[in-house]
């Protein structure tokens, strides 16, 4: 049941990628384009759909958290970290720095392999580089340096 919740969720996020355009880099690199303001080029639409999504996470969040535990898990899985270090801060400056020079981000990103673009099957392997690179990063950093045995 919850691979099946999990998969409807996945596929509404898709289908509304999909419809709202984020799944095609050049409207998102048209909305980015804050200088096409005076050409008449740029295109806020995205800004519309960035609100719509706000809203729509903000009542859901409200209603779901009255709850007791959520309808498929044991209990929520909230984060309880609220300090800002170096971490928190290079993480959304490297997205935002892929998102603006690719046109981007990973949703729309997995949902564009469905079009068999080149761009997006680039996008999506250093996306999982990068992934991949961060997390034996997080190991080498919480993993003690072994110990040197017999001298």
């Amino acid at each position: 049941m919850v691979i099946l919740a999990q998969f409807a969720a996945g596929l509404l996020l898709g289908l509304g990628l999909i419809v709202s355009g984020m799944a095609d880099p050049a409207k998102v690199l048209n909305f980015l384009d804050l200088a096409a303001i005076a050409t008449g080029g740029w295109d806020g639409s995205l800004a519309v759909v960035m609100a719509g999504a706000v809203g729509v996470a903000f009542i859901g969040f409200r209603l779901v958290l009255r709850r007791q535990r959520p309808l498929l898990a044991d209990g929520f899985h909230l984060p309880t970290a609220r300090g800002i270090d170096a971490r928190i801060l290079a993480g959304p400056a490297v997205f935002g720095i892929g998102w603006g020079l690719a046109g981007f981000c990973p949703g729309p990103a997995l949902t564009a392999l469905a079009t068999g673009g080149a761009r997006a099957w680039l996008f999506v392997a250093a996306m999982f580089a990068g992934m991949a690179a961060a997390r034996w990063l997080a190991q080498r950093e919480t993993t003690p340096p072994p110990v040197a045995r017999g001298a």
